[in-house]
């Protein structure tokens, strides 16, 4: 059994609805056990997060960076790097906000960033870098073209997530975390690249 932990904060919902789809992307993988960790039950959860075999961040990104809940989770997590709980654990991220940039690839780095500082291993988006084939930057479901992570916008005003087609394609970001994660702990790896791709 694959175990991916995914610990995300949302202000408004937004972000809740894109982990929410990444799970399940990743429990389309058979043998995949997911767990959805708000920031604030990180502590109390920590052996969750702890035992995982992959952890993908999750935070909105707010005056260009991540927010306040999550960077307090970030510096909690300087426990586990002390005594390297999480190294060599697979990683990913993703974030949104309102506008079209947002400055959303720095959120993304300081999620990449917070990984490395772990010595886990970064799994890019899936795909390749750029709208898809036939679209205009930004015509498509996606809102960002970032090889690092996952870049979402939200619609509109207050709580409301990300349109159902939206959540089709957040699935993607399944995984390329899920599928290593398996070939680290030693299941075989044939088909997961086919599987993800039929998500398309």
């Amino acid at each position: 059994m694959t175990t991916v932990a995914i610990v995300y904060h949302s202000g408004f919902g937004h972000t809740q609805a894109l982990a929410e789809a990444v799970a399940k992307g990743a429990q389309a993988v058979p043998g995949t056990k997911v767990s959805l960790i708000p920031v604030a039950e990180a502590e109390a959860r920590e052996a969750e997060l702890d035992a995982a075999d992959a952890i993908v961040f999750g935070s909105p990104t707010y005056m260009g960076g991540v927010s306040a809940e999550f960077a307090k989770f970030k510096d909690w997590t300087s426990k586990r790097w002390m005594v390297g709980t999480w190294r060599n654990k697979i990683a990913s991220g993703f974030t949104v906000s309102a506008s079209w940039n947002g400055d959303k690839h720095n959120t993304l780095y300081q999620l990449l960033t917070l990984a490395l500082q772990h010595g886990m291993v970064w799994v890019r988006r899936p795909g390749p870098h750029g709208p898809a084939a036939g679209q205009q930057p930004f015509q498509g479901l996606e809102r960002g073209h970032q090889p690092a992570g996952r870049l979402g916008r939200r619609h509109g005003a207050g709580p409301c997530g990300p349109g159902r087609r939206r959540h089709r394609l957040e699935r993607l970001q399944d995984l390329r975390g899920a599928g290593p994660a398996c070939r680290r702990g030693g299941q075989p790896l044939e088909g997961r690249a086919a599987q993800a791709g039929s998500l398309m």
